[in-house]
């Protein structure tokens, strides 16, 4: 059951922060929800919310800005202590994960999610594609999720037994994985025009 009252922030670093904030207004209008969404910028706190979305961009200057603004320790404290829910899309997948194929020094993980990550895996922003996704595992419609993969990152492996593999790519790679009250996607549910997932992130709010 969803909480009543719901305050669910978008970090406006960089990124489609209105498309997200505009579909989760869409959610909570659709769904009856009392809901509010807001934009969290690095002088903002986390505190009163109850889930935040991490948007694309890219992810050594969100890592970098959420560092020097104090909203990583913040994330990663309420995020390991189950005060909050996180949805991270593309880059923000890539923050959420205790791993990296290739090292870098100045990608600062928040390492919530036993996963391990390839950035940029599917080429440049010229080899952006739409893939439809098999998402029977979180809603029960018979239709595909038309996926937006920009630059995305590949999730190479995941492991132990409270991680969920929701879609998998034609390559059979994990696209969407839940962990707990974590949401990691590769691509950009937020301008497919569907609101399944943002409506699956709100009802793992409790």
């Amino acid at each position: 059951m969803v909480k009543d009252d719901i305050t669910i922030g978008v970090i406006g670093i960089q990124g489609a922060v209105s498309e997200h904030v505009a579909m989760m207004k869409q959610v909570f209008s659709q769904s009856k929800v009392n809901g509010t969404v807001e934009v969290i910028k690095p002088s903002s706190s986390l505190n009163g919310l109850d889930g935040v979305i991490l948007p694309g961009g890219e992810s050594t200057t969100i890592s970098r800005i959420l560092q020097s603004s104090g909203l990583f320790d913040e994330l990663h404290q309420k995020g390991s202590d189950g005060s909050l829910a996180i949805m991270g899309t593309c880059a923000g997948c890539i923050l959420l994960a205790k791993k990296l194929e290739v090292a870098d020094e100045h990608v600062s993980l928040l390492g919530l999610m036993d996963m391990k990550v390839q950035r940029n895996a599917y080429g440049r922003q010229k080899e952006s594609f739409e893939q439809h996704l098999d998402i029977s595992s979180i809603d029960s419609s018979d239709s595909l999720f038309p996926a937006v993969f920009i630059r995305a990152p590949v999730i190479t492996r995941v492991w132990g037994n409270k991680n969920k593999v929701l879609s998998y790519d034609s390559f059979q790679k994990p696209v969407l994985v839940q962990q707990d009250n974590f949401l990691a996607l590769t691509f950009h549910p937020e301008i497919s025009f569907d609101h399944r997932i943002h409506s699956y992130f709100l009802s793992m709010i409790k």
